[in-house]
Order: C-alpha cells, then structure tokens, then sequence
C-alpha cells in the first residue's frame, strides 16, 4: 500500500486533502517528522494563504530539505496552489517593489493576475498537456482554483538528455500555470481535493504513477 505523508507545516486545513487521497487507497498521514516525510512512498505539499508564510513554514519543518532530498532521489512529490507557487524561483506577493524567495525548483517568478475580479475562485477549465498522466481521463473536466497570484511564463528551458515537463495552463484574464509534470515533481495551481469526481480521479493518476 503506497504511503503519502502530507507536510504539516501549519497552511490551513488539510484534512480534506488527507480524505481525498486516502480514496485511492494509500495510507496517508499529516507529518511534520522529517524521516517520515522523507521516507515515505509520495509527499504532498499543501498551501493556503501568502507566499512568504508558506516559505517560513517550510523551511521552519526542514520542508525544503525534505523536498530537495526527495526530488534528488527520483521520490514523489505534489505540491498544490501555494504548495506549487513555493516551487518556482520567487514572488512578488506583498513584497513591495521586490520579491520574496522560493524552493527555486522552477525558474520564474508567481504574480498577481491582470484580471477584473480577483481572487480567481471558482470553477474553471484546464488546457491540459498532450499525454499527460495527471490529466488522464479527465481531459475536458473543470477544477476548483482559489488563489490571485500564479506563474505566467515557464520558464524552464528543456534539456535535450530529459523528458520535457508537461505544463497544462488555465485562463483568468491572462493565461498562467495550471499544472506541471516534471518528473518526480508534480504541482496543481487548483484544488484536486475541492474539485469532485475529477479532482478525486487526478489524485488516483498520481499514486498509479507511484505504484
């Protein structure tokens, strides 16, 4: 049975992303304990609120550490909303004029959408990447996004010697991120636990790829 350690480093309520990947059958647990987080067949890197809290958390619980570790190793790991934002170089969520530091996994930097209404909350579809796993047998289904601030560019060049990432996008007066499959790591600007039957069917994509 595939274990999934979600990192508990203080964002919000994450039981129910605890309740949707257990409908697949993995044993999931919420942990701040850095072994476990590290040892565990797939992690989940959840996020609600600012950028610059998130990043504080993280790395309070060693969170980045356990991330680089994991990523070095080849071993799974699915960020979602801020838990994918914290993935790239930076922000410039409430920094002024200047930026607050991510994981840098991904070049590129999260900023507020140009949009009339914002926060983008709701319903919305995904243009998703040709032969996507994460997006299979849901393809044309819409996903709950909460947020105002996501990447606008990718900005990762590819690498002749490496599968290209897969990058699925979404549009909120501009177009912007909505998802990304680079090997090991995979993130969703949107909420799959939020976002019903297909939400529930993303999540089951990723423990199949673990299994």
């Amino acid at each position: 049975m595939t274990s999934v350690v979600i990192l508990d480093y203080g964002s919000g309520n994450v039981r129910s992303a605890q309740r949707a990947v257990e409908t697949t059958g993995a044993t999931v647990s919420i942990s701040a304990d850095f072994d476990e987080a590290l040892e565990a067949d797939a992690l989940l890197v959840p996020g609600v609120g600012a950028f610059a809290a998130c990043i504080q958390g993280i790395k309070k619980v060693r969170g980045d550490q356990i991330i680089g570790r994991r990523l070095a190793g080849g071993r799974p790991v699915l960020g979602i909303c801020v838990g994918m934002q914290v993935l790239f170089e930076k922000s410039t969520e409430h920094a002024g004029e200047g930026f607050f530091e991510g994981l840098n996994e991904w070049p590129g930097t999260v900023e507020k959408l140009e949009a009339a209404v914002l926060p983008h909350m709701g319903w919305n579809n995904v243009a998703a990447s040709t032969g996507s796993q994460m997006f299979k047998g849901i393809e044309n289904e819409r996903f709950y996004f909460v947020h105002s601030f996501a990447a606008q560019k990718w900005e990762l060049d590819p690498h002749e010697m490496l599968a290209a990432p897969k990058v699925s996008w979404s549009n909120h007066g501009q177009d912007f991120v909505a998802a990304v499959e680079n090997g090991p790591l995979w993130a969703t600007q949107f909420h799959p636990e939020k976002s019903g039957d297909a939400g529930l069917t993303l999540l089951a994509n990723w423990i199949a790829t673990i299994k």
